[in-house]
C-alpha cells in the first residue's frame, strides 16, 4: 500500500515570479475552466516558476483526486487553484498560483471566488502566508492554528526498535485506516486515503486486534514526505513517524506538522530543519475528532 487541517504555505507558497510574455499574449483575453490532465504542464510550469518543489506526478495525483480550475490566456496556464471534496460537508483548497504579469487585474479573486463557489457550499480549510492573511479574512476565514514544515537530508541514524503493536499495512486495512482517518480529521475522506496509500508505503498501529494510528510516506517534492500520520498520542506519532523515517537513511524528507502538538524539537534532533510556518484557517465550522484520535502530520499543505 502506498490527510486534514490544510496550502497555499511555506515552500508551497511563496510570491508569484513573473513570466515575460510578449504583448499579444498578454492583452489576449483570460478564460476560466475546469482544470483537466492536459492541463498539468501548463500547472507544473507555473508552481516551478514559484520555486515549489512539485513534480509532475505531484500535479497529477493532485488533478486525480481533487477538482479545480485555470486560467488560460492564448494557451497558456496563468493560474490554477485546486480543492478537495471531503464529504458533503468539508473541502481543503490549495495550489493557488497566479503568473506575475497576470497580477493585478482581478485573475487572483476571479479564481478563488470560483474555487469557493466550486466546493458547494462546504466548509473550507487552507492554510496561509502572513501575507495571505488578509485576503482570506476578507472572504471569511479565521485563524485556529499554526502548521510548521521541516525538512532536509536524513542524515541521522533512524531505527524503529523491536515493537510487536507496529507493522507495514496490508491491503485488507484499508477499510480500518479510512476509518481511523475519519475519526482524527472528523471528515470523510476515504478515496484521498486510498489514493495516498496506494501512492505509499504504510505503516499501523495494532492494539487489540484494532487499528490504532496509521502513517504514510510517499514520493513528494524533492524526496519523500511523511503524512498523513494519525494517532490517538504524540507519542504514538512519533513511533509512527520513526517507523517510516527508519526506511529513508540518506533521503530528502519533509513532514508538515501542528505546531500544538510539540513534534517540533523533536524533528529538528533529527535533522530536520524548521523551514516555514503557515496558518491554518477555516470558512465555515471546524471538523471535529472524536478525542481519541488526532492528525498529526498532513498529506501535504494542499491536502491536509
Amino acid at each position: 500500500m502506498s490527510d486534514y487541517k490544510c496550502d497555499f504555505g511555506s515552500s508551497d507558497s511563496v510570491a508569484p515570479m513573473a513570466v515575460d510574455h510578449d504583448r499579444d499574449s498578454v492583452s489576449a483575453p483570460t478564460e476560466l475552466m475546469k482544470i483537466e490532465t492536459r492541463h498539468v504542464p501548463g500547472a507544473l510550469k507555473l508552481s516551478q516558476e514559484m520555486g515549489w518543489p512539485y513534480r509532475q506526478e505531484d500535479w497529477e495525483f493532485a488533478v486525480k483526486v481533487g477538482n479545480g480550475l485555470v486560467l488560460e490566456r492564448a494557451g497558456q496556464v496563468i493560474g490554477t487553484a485546486m480543492s478537495w471534496n471531503y464529504g458533503q460537508a468539508y473541502a481543503t483548497a490549495g495550489m493557488i498560483i497566479v503568473t506575475g504579469s497576470a497580477q493585478g487585474g482581478g485573475n487572483g479573486s476571479r479564481l478563488f471566488d470560483g474555487l469557493l463557489q466550486a466546493t458547494d457550499g462546504r466548509s473550507v480549510l487552507l492554510n496561509s502566508t502572513e501575507e495571505g492573511l488578509a485576503l482570506y479574512k476578507r472572504r471569511g476565514f479565521n485563524a485556529w492554528g499554526t502548521v510548521v514544515q521541516h525538512q532536509g537530508p536524513l542524515t541521522v541514524a533512524v531505527t524503529q526498535g523491536t515493537r510487536d503493536d507496529i507493522r507495514q499495512a496490508t491491503v485488507s486495512d484499508l477499510a480500518a485506516i479510512q476509518a481511523f482517518d475519519e475519526r482524527a480529521t472528523g471528515m470523510p475522506r476515504p478515496s484521498m486515503v486510498a489514493g495516498l496509500a496506494d501512492a505509499g508505503n504504510v505503516s499501523v498501529i495494532e492494539r487489540a486486534g484494532r487499528i490504532a494510528g496509521y502513517a504514510i510516506a510517499r514520493r513528494f517534492g524533492r524526496g519523500y514526505v511523511v503524512g498523513p500520520v494519525a494517532a490517538e498520542s504524540a507519542q504514538d506519532a512519533r513511533l509512527l513517524i520513526l517507523a517510516q523515517l527508519a526506511t529513508l537513511h540518506g533521503q530528502f524528507v519533509r513532514i508538515d506538522v501542528y505546531a500544538e502538538h510539540g513534534l517540533g524539537d523533536w524533528l529538528e534532533s533529527l535533522g530536520l530543519a524548521r523551514v516555514g510556518d503557515v496558518i491554518a484557517m477555516v470558512k465555515g465550522r471546524r471538523p471535529v475528532c472524536d478525542g481519541m484520535a488526532g492528525m498529526y502530520a498532513l498529506a501535504n499543505q494542499s491536502f491536509g
